[in-house]
């Protein structure tokens, strides 16, 4: 039996509705102004590159940069999230964010490329938002609406759209700082929010035993592993394409920065709407046959991407389709983890394969920059192997436990 067990979700009342709802509504906003943090640099990346006269590869690095701390830091962010909540985590960490915004506005403006790479780790710290949300908006919802909850809230990643639409008309209409400015007092103005708004659930009961063994335990969990691998390819490739599609799109078919971003929050937006209909699926059909589809489709799609097809029609209409099928699936992979993951463990296990999922966005850029093919302005290599993890991640989804209709819980597996 449990140290710490949760406290069962209570009988819906009026009250309790009005409270799920408005928790979900406003962290899921939470959730897609730290995504705008989060990947602020992606829209900007070919004015860092021409103003820094920077290469392919140091571009991908800068990029990917926010990506790699905002992973790995979801870790313990999860973990933190179990023993204080949502309402304290997002406040905290939309707070800090906030003059890291200002922060990288400034450095960018210095045209000063090693500050700007150490800023862009820090900054990474606003994609923890992550792993804040899913235990507290699980907590909300019983066992049967998990995967609509942690769906919706998913939804947040929205903000990488935003990133990508406003961010360069920002900055055509207030200037570069002035930009930045306004971003930050976005950030800093939903952290009051977050504090002010957002409640506990009912069922959430502050555990007691030290965060360290916490980790520990859930890493000894099969299927931790396991939902670790198919989120890292699933979420892994929407937010690479979600940061790297302006300098991809540059590249290969001349965009400049406004219309690369405004075809990069297409396919972001796309994902977007995806991911609530997946974890929904999931919990009506059940998550395996949902994350499957999401790579079968996720395949074919990268391989016509890889053969870079010259028409818009062509081209655009595949990336919109890899974006359905990889919403589908972030949303498919993650109602897994409410099933199988401790009731009093799901922020710890949800922040380690949330990890995993901003890992997989991490390494995707600088594969993409370092097997970049200017003569050809070809990225065959690296879209042929997403085409082969997909394929991977698929065949590993049939060994994952409690994935069908009946909504059973899983042990260490």
């Amino acid at each position: 039996m449990p140290a710490n067990p949760v406290t069962p979700a209570p009988t819906p009342t009026p009250d309790l509705l009005s409270g799920q709802l408005r928790n979900l509504i406003v962290a899921t906003i939470a959730s897609t102004v730290g995504f705008w943090a989060w990947t602020v640099i992606g829209p900007l990346s070919s004015r860092y590159a021409a103003d820094m006269d920077l290469g392919a590869g140091q571009t991908s690095v800068l990029v990917a940069m926010p990506i790699l701390v905002g992973s790995v830091a979801r870790i313990p962010v999860g973990a933190l999230t179990d023993r204080y909540g949502g309402r304290i985590m997002f406040t905290v960490i939309l707070g800090v964010t906030a003059p890291l915004v200002l922060l990288t506005g400034i450095v960018g403006r210095l045209g000063n490329f090693p500050f700007l790479v150490v800023i862009a780790f820090f900054l990474g710290i606003a994609g923890t938002v992550f792993a804040i949300g899913i235990p507290f908006c699980s907590a909300w919802y019983d066992r049967t609406r998990k995967g609509f909850a942690t769906g919706v809230f998913g939804a947040g990643m929205v903000g990488t759209a935003v990133s990508a639409f406003f961010t360069p008309r920002l900055v055509n209409a207030v200037g570069y700082m002035g930009a930045h400015i306004t971003i930050a007092v976005v950030v800093a103005a939903m952290a009051v929010v977050s504090w002010l708004v957002l409640r506990e659930s009912p069922a959430w009961s502050r555990p007691t035993e030290p965060v360290l063994p916490k980790i520990t335990h859930a890493f000894t969990l099969r299927v931790t592993w396991q939902l670790c691998f198919l989120y890292g390819v699933v979420f892994g490739a929407f937010v690479a394409f979600s940061n790297y599609l302006p300098t991809y799109l540059g590249n290969v078919y001349d965009y400049d920065a406004t219309a690369a971003g405004t075809r990069t929050a297409g396919f972001a937006v796309a994902a977007v709407i995806a991911r609530p209909i997946g974890g929904t699926l999931a919990d009506k059909v059940g998550p395996k046959l949902v994350t499957l589809l999401s790579f079968a489709g996720t395949v074919v799609l990268a391989v016509i991407v890889a053969l870079r097809p010259e028409e818009e029609r062509v081209y655009g209409t595949a990336f919109i389709l890899m974006a359905l099928f990889l919403g589908l699936g972030t949303g498919g992979v993650f109602a897994w983890v409410g099933r199988a993951a401790p009731a009093q463990d799901v922020g710890t296990i949800g922040g380690i394969i949330a990890a995993a999922g901003g890992l997989g966005g991490y390494f995707p850029p600088l594969v993409m920059g370092a097997t970049y093919d200017p003569a050809n302005r070809s990225y065959f290599v690296g879209l042929m192997l997403l085409a082969v993890f997909a394929a991977i991640a698929l065949l590993l989804t049939f060994t994952v436990r409690n994935g069908g209709r009946v909504d059973s819980r899983a042990g260490a597996a």
